[in-house]
C-alpha cells in the first residue's frame, strides 16, 4: 500500500515539532517525507483528474487558531514602507514567457473575479488548520498576461529575504491553472495580516504548506527551472532537499 503524504505527516509528527528548517536537518525526517517525489507526482497525476479538488469545509469546521509559520514579517525597509501606506504602493509583476507583462496594484487584483474556499493547510511540521481564503485564481492572472505555451513552470518571488536574497518557490502549469490555486488577498473574511503573508499569498491547495509562498511580489513564467536559484525550483528545495513536488 502506498501511503499518502498526509499519512506520512501524521506518522512523522513526533520528528516535526522543531520547525521547517530544523526538520530539514534530520536525515530520517527528510528521507521519510521527501523520498519518492517522482512516484508521488506520477501517481497523483495518473490517478486523479487534473481538475480534482482538494476537500473543502464549512465555516463551522474552521480552526479557531491558524498558526503563522515561516517568516512572520519580512522586516525590510521596502516592505515596511508598503505596510505603512497600507500597500497602496504594492505592485505584482507578471513577466517571463508572457505576451503582456503586467504590473498589478492590490486594487487591480481585488477587482478581478475572486474565488473563496475553506481548505485544510497541511504543514511539513505535522500540524494542520482549516481556514478560508479569497482572491483571484492564478490562472486568471496568467491568462490576462497571455502566458505562452512554451511556459512549463510559474516562479514566485517574495518580499521576505533568506540569506539576503528574495524567497522563491515554483509550481508547474498543471497546478498553476488548477481552480483552487489562487492569489489570496483575504483570510477568514479579512485582509491578510503581515504574519500570514500580506498583501498576497499563494494558495496551491493540493500541495504541502511550504509551497504556499507568502509576500508574493513577482510571478515569472519559465520553460525550465534550471536558472532558478540552484535549479530545484524553490528555496527549501535548493538548500535543504525538500521535494519540489509536495502533492497531498
Amino acid at each position: 500500500m502506498i501511503l499518502p503524504r498526509r499519512s506520512l505527516l501524521t506518522a512523522g509528527a513526533g520528528l516535526l515539532l522543531a520547525g521547517c528548517d530544523k526538520v530539514a536537518a534530520i536525515p530520517q525526517a527528510r528521507k521519510i517525507l521527501f523520498a519518492g517525489e517522482d512516484m508521488h507526482r506520477g501517481l497523483q497525476r495518473a490517478l486523479l483528474d487534473r481538475g480534482a479538488l482538494a476537500p473543502e469545509f464549512t465555516r463551522e469546521q474552521m480552526s479557531p487558531i491558524f498558526r503563522a509559520n515561516g517568516t512572520r514579517d519580512p522586516g525590510t525597509p521596502a516592505y515596511a514602507a508598503m505596510v505603512a501606506d497600507q500597500f497602496s504602493s504594492y505592485r505584482l509583476a507578471v513577466d517571463g514567457l508572457v505576451d503582456r507583462p503586467l504590473s498589478l496594484s492590490l486594487n487591480q487584483l481585488a477587482a478581478m473575479p475572486a474565488r473563496s474556499q475553506i481548505t485544510r493547510h497541511d504543514c511539513v511540521e505535522g500540524w494542520s488548520a482549516i481556514g478560508q481564503w479569497q482572491g483571484p485564481m492564478l490562472g486568471t492572472v496568467l491568462k490576462a498576461a497571455g502566458m505562452r505555451r512554451s511556459a512549463r513552470y510559474v516562479v514566485f518571488t517574495c518580499a521576505d529575504l533568506y540569506n539576503g536574497q528574495p524567497y522563491y518557490e515554483s509550481i508547474d502549469t498543471v497546478d498553476a491553472f488548477h481552480p483552487q490555486t489562487i492569489l489570496a488577498l483575504k483570510m477568514n473574511g479579512a485582509r491578510l495580516t503581515v504574519p500570514h503573508g500580506a498583501p498576497v499569498r499563494l494558495r496551491v491547495e493540493r500541495q504541502l504548506g511550504y509551497k504556499h509562498a507568502k509576500y508574493v511580489t513577482g510571478i515569472t513564467a519559465v520553460a525550465s527551472l534550471a536558472a532558478i536559484g540552484k535549479g530545484k525550483g524553490g528555496y527549501w528545495e535548493d538548500n535543504v532537499d525538500y521535494d519540489w513536488y509536495a502533492g497531498i
